[in-house]
C-alpha cells in the first residue's frame, strides 16, 4: 500500500503518465476535478478558487483570509485522499503536504522545452509562440503557489525520490521504472508508520477546520500538533481569551489529549479580510 504524489511541469505528461501508472498498479487516480469539488464541497467558494489554485497569488489575495482558507481546505482534501491508500494524487503541492508520510513516494517529471512546446502545439493546435506563454505562465505559476503556500521551490530535486525528463524516457518506461522503486522503496514497516501518520495529520487538521469554521475562533495561521497524547495549538491571536477558548474547544473535541496552546499574542495584529 502506497501513495504516489507527481509533481509536473506542464507539457511533461504528468496526466499521461500518472493515470497510466495508477491502471497498471489497479491504484486509485485522484485527478484535478476530484480535489477541486472536495475543497469545494468541504465549504470553500468555487468562485475563488481561481486566485488560488495551483497559481501564484496575487499580493492581496495572499494577504486575505481566504488564502488560510483555502491552504486548510486544499491539505484536508490531500490528506483524506491519502488515508485510503493505495492512491495517486497530481499536483496541489501534494509531495509537500505529504513529505513526511513513510509510505508516499514522491516523483517529479519535467521535459525539454522544446518538446513541451511541440506538445502543446499539437495538443490545441497553437502557433510557437502562444505555446511558449503558456509555459512561461504555468512554470511561474506553479513556482509561486509552491513559494506561498508551503515556502519551498518545487523544482528542488531534494524533495522527490525520482525525477524524470519525459522528453528522454517513453511513458511505458516511466511507469515501469516508477512500479519498480515502489516496491522497492515501500515496505510493509512503512506501510504502517505512514497509516498512522496520516491519521494523526488529518485529525490535526480537521481540528484546524473545527476551531476556524466551527467555533470561529480568530486564531491566524492556526496550526495543530499531535504527538501521542500530546496536542499543541500555534497561531497569532490578539486576545489571550481566544487562545484560552482554543484550548478549551480543543479539550471537549479531544477530551483524550493533554492541550496546550503556543498561539501567540500579539497586541492590534490584523490580517485582511
Amino acid at each position: 500500500m502506497a501513495i504516489i504524489a507527481f509533481s509536473r511541469q506542464v507539457a511533461a505528461l504528468g496526466d499521461e503518465i500518472s493515470a497510466l501508472l495508477a491502471k497498471e498498479l489497479d491504484y486509485k487516480f485522484v485527478s484535478r476535478k476530484m480535489i477541486e469539488d472536495r475543497i469545494v464541497k468541504l465549504g470553500f467558494p468555487a468562485e475563488k478558487l481561481k486566485k488560488y489554485d495551483e497559481i501564484k497569488p496575487s499580493f492581496l489575495a495572499s494577504l486575505a483570509k481566504d488564502r488560510d482558507e483555502y491552504l486548510d481546505y486544499l491539505q484536508t482534501a490531500i490528506l483524506e485522499a491519502a488515508s485510503e491508500n493505495n492512491c495517486i494524487l497530481i499536483g496541489r503541492g501534494s509531495f509537500a503536504v505529504l513529505e513526511d508520510v513513510p509510505n508516499c513516494v514522491a516523483i517529479r517529471l519535467v521535459s525539454s522545452e522544446p518538446a513541451r512546446v511541440t506538445r502543446l502545439m499539437e495538443e490545441f493546435n497553437w502557433d510557437e509562440k502562444k505555446a511558449r506563454q503558456r509555459i512561461d505562465t504555468s512554470d511561474t505559476n506553479r513556482l509561486g503557489f509552491h513559494k506561498s503556500f508551503f515556502n519551498l521551490m518545487s523544482e528542488d530535486p531534494a524533495h522527490y525520490h525520482l525525477t524524470i525528463n519525459s522528453a528522454m524516457i517513453d511513458m511505458n518506461t516511466a511507469v515501469a521504472i516508477i512500479s519498480e522503486l515502489v516496491k522497492r522503496v515501500v515496505t510493509p514497516a512503512k506501510e504502517t508508520e505512514g497509516k498512522a501518520v496520516i491519521e494523526n495529520l488529518l485529525s490535526a487538521q480537521r481540528l484546524v477546520n473545527q476551531l476556524l469554521f466551527e467555533y470561529k475562533l480568530p486564531v491566524n495561521f492556526l496550526r495543530v500538533v499531535i504527538k501521542g497524547d500530546k496536542l499543541t495549538l500555534h497561531g497569532v491571536s490578539d486576545s489571550a481569551a481566544v487562545a484560552e477558548q482554543a484550548v478549551s474547544a480543543a479539550s471537549s473535541i479531544h477530551p483524550d489529549k493533554k492541550v496546550t496552546s503556543c498561539i501567540s499574542i500579539v497586541q492590534d495584529f490584523k490580517s485582511y479580510p
